[in-house]
């Protein structure tokens, strides 16, 4: 037999048992002992939250307290509060004229069409021409370089 013509029969056997059923049902596999956790309870220390006024003195408890206040702490176990974002950077006024110019050429043609306005030939140009202009003064002045303070080796960059 050729190599081909015994995977051509292997593939015949793997669609012919499609259907079949399994041999062994996954229950009675064994269950490896690597898997097996250990019994020891695991212990949070749980963290009041800092904007309550007041709490800051008390230490930190444990989330097993049975003093009736674990009660709020299940509650907000599992609620991930981000911190705030940072600011966003400061735009010289030729970035703020590009991005305007970038919206606005297309927002003035979408308002005058939907209001039916009569347009004259410079108004389309300079809107056309806004949203180019805004669009290439972007692209040039992103910069695709390695910031001015990086030296001679940036090392890995990814």
């Amino acid at each position: 037999m050729t190599p081909q013509s015994d995977e051509d029969e292997v593939w015949r056997q793997i669609v012919a048992s499609f259907n079949d059923t399994a041999e062994r049902d996954s229950a009675d596999q064994p269950w490896p002992d690597s898997e097996n956790l250990p019994a020891e309870p695991t212990r949070r220390v749980v963290k009041p939250p800092e904007g309550e006024p007041g709490e800051d003195d008390d230490p930190p408890r444990d989330a097993d307290d049975s003093t009736g206040e674990g009660s709020e702490d299940e509650e907000e176990e599992g609620h991930f509060v981000p911190p705030p974002p940072p600011p966003l950077p400061k735009l010289d006024l030729a970035t703020k004229l590009a991005w305007v110019a970038l919206f606005g050429g297309p927002a003035y043609l979408l308002v005058a069409a939907m209001a039916s306005w009569h347009m004259e030939g410079w108004a389309l140009f300079t809107a056309v021409a806004a949203f180019i202009g805004g669009f290439v003064a972007l692209v040039v002045r992103m910069g695709d370089g390695p910031p001015n303070d990086s030296g001679w080796d940036d090392g890995a960059v990814l």
